[in-house]
């Protein structure tokens, strides 16, 4: 038998009758990980009422799915809500997100706005409409966020979507910059967080595979999806292929950032750096030193005969073995 095909008839929570050993661990990862975004970021606190804005894609609704899970389990009060905002692009299966939510029972609310036809006035005839799009999107649902008392907005942004925003900025944008798992607004109006923030997509492939949920398609407008980014993902697909580790590296830097490593005079104060020098002299560890036009040197101050010393025997492993480690000057360069 399978590991697919365990026959574990213990009944699991908003699995939906699936007994799957793959799916229960996939599950557990996921909650997991969104569970330790959510602590590592203070998202959700005691009396939250949390907004999923839910698109019909399967990030969305993987966020949602774990949220209600957490929901019940927390030490916290909170509650969630889901939120879409119907387009009114031409074929939208209006009917599949009130039907899906009706089932499921959770609280919801379908926002009608004809965006896409104020996008198809504005974008030139060609170019893509998912920059309009989303930002005319963001405008309507923060706005209804606040009219319901609303106190955070949650986003079906991922791991890999934050390093796609990274790349597509440090290559196009000319700046370092992502997407936080948690950010105040512009106009200081709401709370946004990415409970999904430490998630591989492809887990949210193979979880919303499992749930088989009601995914509605995000080219119904027919726009192309935008080049750039479409480039960078599949560049970050093909790294995750050849090398599985270095996605989670990669976004790991973006939690361990030395700013007197870069370049930005806002961040660091390069101008005012200081050395602090003591008195303690540590001779040059080597054979010789030679010294060429010693009478510049000497009108400069500096000296003619600069002395030297043997290899530092602190540095060996062991007297009795011939191989030095190399002493570390700055271990940052």
């Amino acid at each position: 038998m399978s590991d697919d095909e365990s026959d574990d008839e213990t009944p699991y929570d908003f699995d939906d009758g699936i007994k799957s050993t793959r799916f229960k661990k996939l599950q557990k990862k996921l909650r997991k990980e969104v569970s330790w975004a959510i602590r590592d970021f203070k998202m959700i606190e005691e009396g939250d009422v949390v907004m999923v804005c839910i698109s019909g894609g399967k990030d969305s609704f993987t966020l949602l799915d774990i949220l209600l899970f957490l929901k019940r389990i927390a030490p916290i009060n909170f509650e969630v809500v889901a939120v879409n905002l119907d387009q009114k692009q031409p074929g939208f299966p209006e009917d599949v997100l009130p039907k899906y939510l009706s089932e499921q029972g959770i609280p919801y609310y379908i926002l009608e706005k004809d965006t896409y036809s104020i996008v198809k006035s504005v974008v030139p005839e060609g170019k893509t409409y998912c920059s309009a799009c989303s930002r005319l999107r963001r405008g309507s649902l923060y706005g209804f966020a606040k009219q319901i008392g609303a106190t955070k907005v949650a986003l079906g942004h991922h791991r890999d979507d934050i390093l796609a925003t990274f790349f597509l900025n440090l290559f196009h944008g000319g700046s370092l910059k992502a997407m936080p798992p948690k950010l105040l607004s512009d106009d200081k109006q709401n709370v946004l967080i990415r409970p999904l923030a430490y998630v591989a997509e492809k887990d949210i492939i193979k979880y919303a595979n499992y749930k088989q949920f009601p995914i509605i398609p995000c080219n119904l407008c027919g726009s192309q999806e935008n080049l750039q980014r479409a480039m960078i993902n599949d560049m970050l697909r093909e790294w995750d292929k050849a090398h599985p580790k270095r996605l989670a590296s990669m976004f790991k830097a973006l939690q361990n950032v030395a700013p007197s490593q870069l370049a930005d005079r806002n961040l660091f104060d390069f101008e005012n750096l200081s050395l602090a020098r003591t008195d303690d002299q540590r001779l040059f560890e080597g054979d010789n030193i030679q010294v060429g036009v010693a009478d510049k040197l000497d009108k400069m101050g500096l000296p003619i005969n600069p002395l030297v010393q043997s290899f530092n025997p602190k540095y060996q492993k062991d007297d009795k073995e011939t191989t030095n480690k190399i002493p570390v000057i700055n271990p940052l360069l």
